[in-house]
């Protein structure tokens, strides 16, 4: 949503002296919610400005050093966020951050896949994708499934670096023995946000089914879940590309 457009005689005055139809507190008191943007729902949290900076030109300013994001600001540290807006105080930078946070978490509620079912590549991207697809670091995933593709259980086998980590297939099928699965799938992120698989992860892949056939275990996917620079959260699923 874009930014909203005071009149010309409040955009150097303190928000409280604004005409009251621009103040974003009075604005979703009057026409609720959702007309206002991600500027004045930041501006709201901050509740007040710092030095020479009302709390809407600070709601700009984070949005604009997060590429306009919201996303991209939720995945800020504090310090980093307190570094970056001078005078910016940790109980601000923790009521934003804390508020984006719940957004995520109930983004994953509503995506959740209804009783645990994994049918297809895209009830397994909504099933572990929102825990993963914003991590700083990459983190691998493993899925157990029963004979009915409800999940038993999901395991991280190994977390590392920006661009890789450390599996140990052992560990996958050490899991999925002791909670008798009989189908598994397996997902990693990446945090630069490309989707494409690296000769890693596809020899990876090729060596955690071939385990899997020796135990009567199947490797049903192997997804690649991330951010878009643009698009948002989206996923490369080597069983629909034909890679298993």
């Amino acid at each position: 949503m874009n930014d909203p457009q005071p009149n010309s005689t409040s955009k150097s005055l303190p928000i409280s002296q604004w005409a009251e139809e621009d103040r974003p507190r009075e604005k979703m008191l009057s026409q609720g919610k959702k007309s206002l943007t991600d500027s004045e729902l930041l501006a709201i949290l901050l509740r007040t400005g710092v030095a020479g900076t009302s709390a809407i030109d600070l709601a700009k300013k984070m949005l604009q050093e997060s590429h306009n994001s919201l996303t991209d600001l939720s995945r800020m540290e504090i310090t980093d966020l307190m570094k970056i807006h001078k005078g910016l105080g940790p109980a601000k930078a923790v009521t934003v951050l804390a508020a984006l946070e719940l957004g995520n978490r109930m983004m994953r509620e509503a995506r959740e896949v209804k009783d645990d079912i994994v049918r297809s590549s895209d009830d397994l991207f909504h099933y572990i994708g929102p825990s993963i697809w914003d991590l700083p670091n990459e983190e691998f995933w493993a899925i157990y499934l029963n004979q009915r593709n409800k999940v038993v259980r999901k395991q991280r086998i190994g977390s590392g670096g920006l661009t890789q980590t450390t599996v140990d297939h052992r560990i996958i099928f050490r899991e999925a023995l002791q909670y008798n699965a009989v189908a598994i799938a397996v997902a990693h992120n990446h945090p630069s946000g490309s989707l494409q698989p690296s000769k890693a992860d596809k020899e990876l892949t090729q060596r955690i089914s071939a385990a899997g056939k020796i135990l009567n275990i199947r490797l049903i996917d192997h997804l690649i879940v991330g951010i878009l620079p643009e698009g948002g959260p989206n996923y490369f699923s080597f069983a629909e590309s034909g890679l298993l």
